[in-house]
């Protein structure tokens, strides 16, 4: 699924899949910096998300997979 990544003001990072039409913050990332990695959504939904550089610019749209709870 497509999800747009982008850095809020205090520094976490938020996520909005547009098929969902839904935004979350992210509350945690298996790897440091987000990339190549699992992250957990505040309402509970996993993400596989891709590798990239860690100084990927933000926002970016990238294709993420959701992981089975």
């Amino acid at each position: 699924m497509r999800v747009t990544v982008r850095r809020e003001k205090s520094g976490a990072y938020s996520v909005y899949i547009t098929r969902k039409d839904l935004e979350s913050r992210v509350i945690e990332a298996e790897l440091p910096g987000l990339w190549g990695g699992k992250v957990t959504l505040d309402n509970g939904w996993q993400l596989q998300m891709p590798a990239l550089p860690a100084d990927t610019p933000l926002p970016v749209t990238v294709e993420a997979r959701r992981l089975e709870a």
